[in-house]
């Protein structure tokens, strides 16, 4: 990279017609080259860039020439599947980097090494939250222990404001015929991330990559009138999808989630309502978890598109209304809607700078037509109504991970699995340590003894490095007194104390 710099060689851009192109790269014995040109459009025009002898296929941009390249680390090599197939050869990926100041190739490095301490699927090993296990199958999660209270804690926080904002709970099934995925069109647009069909009394059935079409059947079961309306329909529903295993990664891509999904059914009039209410109550509980910085976008009708263009514009200026009036700053990605509706995506973004997709707030426009849903208007005729496919926090996967990864693992007192650890400094306190125990837990706190038989400078560290919230250390003087050391991860010892205060305190952090 050295002797590059000093050479100083331009990059030149080059464009060519697919066949001119072709005949380059077939005379190179390019092979993967000619299998990428194959899959672009006749009438694209392919762009390459030079340096020196060396040609490439790249859509650029590109430095003006190798002399800007001055501080190089490669950063790793591994091997990858040709399309992220296993069923093709592995291939050998090298991942480099070239910054014009050592300051910013030491800062990016040091980003780096923040990024990994950060990785949800290190913290998750070493808190035991959650392992995939090849012989159950890539993609598929099994929560543990630890990570199945923490899930737990944040799917009762969502029903419980679900239930304050006026949504109605629904359970749907796993699977369904193949007529309900005929006629929702995912057979047509999205079969190849559904798995295999299964033959069930000679009929096809598949399992579910959406929740949508079984919300719709329930609205579609009564006739509706739109004194009735805004229905809202939520469920923490289970779906499959599958990815090739070269693109999973931890619980960020994976092949079997749960997706707060919710669908509001209402009419033309109640659209802006209903969007405003949907943003506030999307940023409040996105708040409640402790993030604090959001990205939003808005994403408007892209040049293929179903629906009547003046329902795309209500919508849009809807969902651009609302977020004017609370104020909101937002970036308009410019036909970049889903052919069946505009959206918002809410991001997260970290400590780290990095930005995180959490909500979509989402109009649907295929769905209902293709449904034949309904409402009975005041003028006692039927209507097609609007709906709105909302998802708060995405995938609870994903934002499992996403918590952790803002958090360093070091999650609020309410979200931690553990609350409180009672350390006893001898056997002798074990007694005392239990009762303080059965104490806390009555008070409504998660809470633990370790009752090994290791020394207290041990049993602190083990629970330093667990990241749990608090520890309480007994020792002698504690238990004769009744009393106990109250100690905050990452902070040290808050003092002597007895049951009632030390209860205030965690209380108040609660």
């Amino acid at each position: 990279m050295v002797m590059l710099s000093k050479e100083n060689l331009p990059y030149t851009r080059q464009e060519l017609s697919k066949e001119e192109a072709k005949k380059i790269f077939s005379e190179a014995g390019e092979s993967y080259k000619l299998e990428i040109l194959e899959n672009i459009p006749d009438t694209d025009t392919i762009s390459v860039y030079r340096q020196g002898d060396f040609i490439d296929l790249c859509r650029g941009p590109h430095l003006p020439h190798t002399g800007k390249i001055k501080f190089v680390k490669l950063l790793k090599s591994s091997g990858a599947y040709w399309h992220g197939d296993e069923k093709n050869k592995m291939l050998q990926r090298i991942y480099g980097i070239s910054f014009p100041t050592a300051k910013e190739l030491d800062d990016y490095l040091e980003f780096l090494k923040q990024a990994a301490l950060r990785d949800h699927r290190k913290l998750g090993k070493d808190l035991d939250l959650f392992s995939i296990n090849e012989e159950v199958g890539p993609g598929l999660v099994l929560w543990h222990p630890n990570g199945a209270m923490i899930r737990h804690l944040i799917e009762s926080y969502w029903k419980e404001q679900h239930l304050l904002n006026g949504y109605k709970f629904v359970y749907t099934p796993h699977i369904g015929k193949s007529s309900l995925w005929e006629t929702s069109g995912h057979l047509g647009f999205y079969k190849e991330n559904m798995y295999s069909a299964m033959d069930i009394e000679g009929q096809d059935y598949y399992i579910k990559p959406m929740n949508c079409p079984f919300h719709i059947a329930i609205y579609n079961t009564n006739l509706h009138s739109y004194r009735e309306l805004p229905i809202r329909l939520a469920e923490l529903g289970t779906v499959y999808r599958y990815e090739r295993s070269g693109v999973l990664h931890g619980l960020m891509r994976v092949r079997g989630f749960t997706q707060d999904d919710a669908h509001i059914i209402c009419t033309p009039e109640q659209l802006n309502e209903e969007v405003e209410k949907l943003i506030v109550f999307a940023l409040d509980m996105l708040k409640h978890f402790g993030f604090k910085e959001f990205l939003i976008y808005l994403s408007t009708r892209p040049g293929d598109c179903v629906g009547d263009p003046e329902e795309w514009d209500t919508a849009t200026e809807s969902l651009r209304q609302s977020m004017d009036k609370l104020g909101l700053a937002y970036e308009i990605d410019e036909g970049g809607g889903a052919f069946y509706g505009p959206k918002i995506d809410i991001k997260i973004k970290d400590a780290l700078g990095r930005a995180w997709q959490c909500t979509t707030i989402q109009f649907d426009f295929n769905e209902p037509t293709r449904f034949d849903m309904t409402y009975i208007g005041a003028d006692n005729a039927p209507h097609r109504p609007f709906m709105i496919h909302r998802a708060i926090l995405g995938s609870i996967e994903r934002f499992f991970a996403t918590l952790l990864e803002y958090h360093s693992g070091n999650l609020p007192l309410w979200l931690s699995p553990v609350q409180l650890i009672i350390l006893p400094i001898t056997d002798n306190q074990l007694e005392y340590a239990n009762k303080l125990k059965e104490q806390f837990l009555h008070k409504g706190l998660r809470c633990e003894v370790d009752a090994r038989n290791e020394k207290i400078g041990y049993k602190i560290r083990e629970a330093e490095t667990k990241k749990i919230p608090y520890m309480c250390i007994v020792g002698a003087k504690e238990a004769e007194k009744n009393i106990l050391t109250l100690r905050r991860h990452q902070m040290g010892d808050l003092g002597a104390m007895t049951f009632d205060e030390a209860l205030s305190y965690l209380r108040n952090e609660l």
